[in-house]
């Protein structure tokens, strides 16, 4: 947990995670509070209240008696909803900061295709890595 952003946002964010991942599918059953909050050694209220803001998001919806489930259309209002804030978050400003190092649209492009390039040829080799040490420590067993 991050200590500095309330434990309640962070629960909803973990759901909303958990549901663009597809850990989580729509029309599925979300973990409790109960068991949220045994999990993160917090009040069930906290979980409650993390909870609580994906319903009142049209996220999640209560079947009464039941528990709460991930609705229909809930990864692609998810999605689209982080896609707008991850615009105004950081797009925004770096085309802001591009504009005041007098760099154009055309260099912006190719800076981030360049950065994109790079970061998808070190994810391989990431996973190879770990894939390595994994069939290492099997083999010392």
């Amino acid at each position: 947990m991050d200590e500095d952003r309330p434990i309640f946002v962070q629960i909803a964010e973990q759901i909303e995670n958990d549901i663009l991942s597809g850990a989580l599918e729509e029309e599925s059953q979300v973990p409790s509070t109960n068991e949220f909050a045994a999990f993160h050694r917090i009040n069930p209220a906290t979980a409650g209240k993390g909870v609580n803001l994906l319903v009142d998001a049209g996220v999640l919806y209560k079947r009464r008696g039941i528990g709460m489930f991930v609705a229909a259309g809930a990864r692609e209002r998810i999605a689209s909803e982080r896609r707008a804030r991850f615009a105004d978050e950081f797009v925004t400003p770096l085309v802001a900061e591009a504009r005041k190092l007098g760099i154009g649209d055309a260099q912006l492009i190719t800076l981030i295709r360049d950065h994109t390039t790079k970061a998808s040829a070190a994810q391989p080799l990431a996973q190879t890595s770990a894939t390595k040490r994994t069939h290492t420590q099997e083999k010392s067993k």
